[in-house]
């Protein structure tokens, strides 16, 4: 048996850079002001509004060294960021060679501008991520969820949101589709996509190149690039 995830977590990691840039340079909060200024035809004031925004020297978190987590992390190592990884599978070792430093995850709440959710969807990661995590993260930090909306509080995620004190990008929602009386569809601070960072359109070739390639493997005899090991099902759901 043959799997697709390392093809597929090349979209979902790109996916998952590009917001990170974003939301450093407080992109989601400039775009909302610049509209709303619009009628006065002024130039927001980013020195005084926004002294904090850039990527330089920020910290970003990474929970869970999945697939995708660490294809993130490779993603980042040219950007001067500092990257911190939680992941109960992962040691200190296995983290330098990521170019990030581990650490437990509620450290990573507290010290990260930007926490990227890149954990599988099981029993133990169930409502991982808890109301004291969100309150716990930097004012103006955002949360990025690219993973499972179950891996998340989603009250906890509502309630901190509706304070304002932090933002967030949620691909993937509980339950999913986000419900159409969810307040996660008009607060300023979300943006919500449908669940897009996968792969889709043209990236459906790279998975299909994919497949190709593993049963020409058991053709010619050879072994599986991409086997499925039954025992570690469990942690990477």
């Amino acid at each position: 048996m043959s799997s697709a995830a390392d093809a597929n977590a090349v979209p979902v990691a790109e996916y998952t850079l590009a917001v990170i840039l974003l939301a450093n340079k407080a992109v989601p909060a400039l775009a909302r002001e610049y509209r709303a200024g619009r009628a006065a035809m002024g130039l927001i004031d980013l020195i005084e509004e926004f002294p904090g925004i850039g990527n330089y020297g920020k910290t970003v978190g990474l929970v869970g060294a999945s697939r995708i987590g660490r294809r993130v992390a490779e993603l980042l190592r040219p950007f001067d960021l500092e990257v911190l990884v939680s992941d109960p599978y992962l040691d200190e070792t296995g983290a330098a060679a990521l170019g990030a430093r581990r650490v437990a995850l509620d450290e990573l709440f507290r010290a990260c501008d930007v926490v990227s959710l890149h954990a599988p969807a099981t029993q133990q990661t169930l409502g991982m991520v808890t109301a004291a995590h969100l309150a716990a993260m930097r004012p103006g930090a955002t949360l990025v969820n690219t993973a499972r909306g179950s891996l998340v509080d989603q009250d906890a995620l509502v309630a901190e949101l509706r304070r304002g004190r932090i933002w967030a990008v949620l691909d993937v929602t509980e339950p999913e589709i986000t419900p159409p009386g969810s307040p996660l569809w008009d607060l300023p601070n979300v943006i919500l996509t449908p669940h897009v960072a996968g792969s889709l359109g043209t990236e459906l070739v790279r998975l299909g190149s994919h497949a190709v390639d593993e049963v020409a493997r058991v053709l010619a005899g050879m072994p599986l690039r991409h086997a499925v090991d039954p025992a570690a099902l469990s942690v990477i759901a």
